[in-house]
C-alpha cells in the first residue's frame, strides 16, 4: 500500500508541475538544437507546437474544400488582385504551396503560357480534386505535387515564385519546409505570403489563423530570405514579398 501511495503522490506532483508550467515538458523533452516547443495547455485552434513564439494552427482538411471555393471569396479576399500583383512572366514556374483545391493555381496558370504551376499539398485527396478541375477546366500546365510535412518535394533551383495564401501559419514544420523552398527557388526567386492581418483584432478570423507582419518577417529571415515589401491592398490580408539572395552560396543548408 505504501508503494501505491508513493506512486499517487508522485503522479500528483508531476501533474501539478505540468499545470503550473506547461512548457516544462517541452523543455525536458527537447534538445538544445530544436527550434520548436510543445505546450500541454494551448489554444484549442492550435496543435500545441510553437515556433519562434507562435503557436501553429490546425490544418484545414480536405473536407473544407467547399469553403476554399466559396462564391463570396472574391469579394472577401480579392484573389484576382493577388494574381495581378505577382507580376508574373509567361515562362515562370510558380509553386502554389498548400494549394488546396487549386483556387489560385488555376487563376495563375493561363498567364504562364510557357511556364507552369506546381500545385503542392500534403493531402492526396486535395490533389485528386485538382486533377478533376484540370480536366474540367482543360488546363494542362498545373501539376499536382504531393508534399510531406517537412518537404514540398520541389527540385533545386527550379522555381521562380513560391506562393502561400493563408497556408503558412498551418505548416507543422515551418522551418524545414521553408528551408527546402529556399533551395527550390532560383537565385533571386521570390516567396509571396498572403496572411490575414494579425495586428487587427476586428478581422473576424480565429487568432491562430492570422499573422503579424513582424512575426512573418522574423520567420522568413531565419531561413535566409530578404524582405522586399509588404502590400496592404487587400481588404483583410497582408501580401508580403521576400526574395532569395542572388548569391548561390548564401544559403547552403
Amino acid at each position: 500500500m505504501s508503494n501505491f501511495l508513493h506512486f499517487i503522490v508522485t503522479l500528483v506532483v508531476i501533474l501539478s508541475c505540468w499545470l503550473l508550467n506547461p512548457t516544462l515538458t517541452a523543455q525536458a523533452a527537447s534538445s538544445s538544437t530544436t527550434v520548436y516547443e510543445r505546450h500541454i495547455i494551448h489554444n484549442p485552434d492550435g496543435i500545441g507546437k510553437y515556433y519562434m513564439g507562435r503557436e501553429i494552427a490546425k490544418i484545414m482538411g480536405y473536407t473544407g474544400a467547399g469553403w476554399l471555393e466559396r462564391p463570396r471569396r472574391e469579394g472577401e479576399e480579392q484573389p484576382s488582385k493577388v494574381v495581378n500583383i505577382l507580376n508574373l512572366k509567361p515562362n515562370d514556374v510558380v509553386a502554389d504551396i498548400g494549394a488546396g483545391t487549386g483556387y489560385l493555381s488555376f487563376r495563375i496558370a493561363p498567364l504562364l503560357t510557357a511556364g507552369k504551376v506546381l500545385a503542392v499539398d500534403v493531402q492526396p485527396e486535395i490533389l485528386e480534386i485538382i486533377e478533376l478541375f484540370k480536366k474540367e477546366k482543360n488546363i494542362t500546365n498545373v501539376e499536382p505535387v504531393l508534399a510531406t510535412l517537412t518537404d514540398p518535394n520541389l527540385p533545386p533551383e527550379s522555381v521562380d515564385l513560391a506562393l502561400m495564401v493563408d497556408a503558412y501559419h498551418e505548416l507543422e514544420y515551418p522551418q524545414e519546409v521553408m528551408q527546402r523552398i529556399v533551395k527550390a527557388l532560383k537565385p533571386g526567386g521570390r516567396v509571396v505570403l498572403v496572411e490575414y492581418r494579425g495586428e487587427n483584432p476586428f478581422i473576424l478570423i480565429k487568432g491562430l489563423h492570422k499573422m503579424t507582419q513582424k512575426q512573418v518577417r522574423k520567420e522568413m529571415q531565419a531561413v535566409g530570405l530578404v524582405w522586399r515589401e509588404t502590400k496592404n491592398l487587400l481588404p483583410q490580408q497582408h501580401l508580403m514579398v521576400f526574395e532569395k539572395p542572388d548569391s548561390s552560396d548564401y544559403f547552403t543548408r
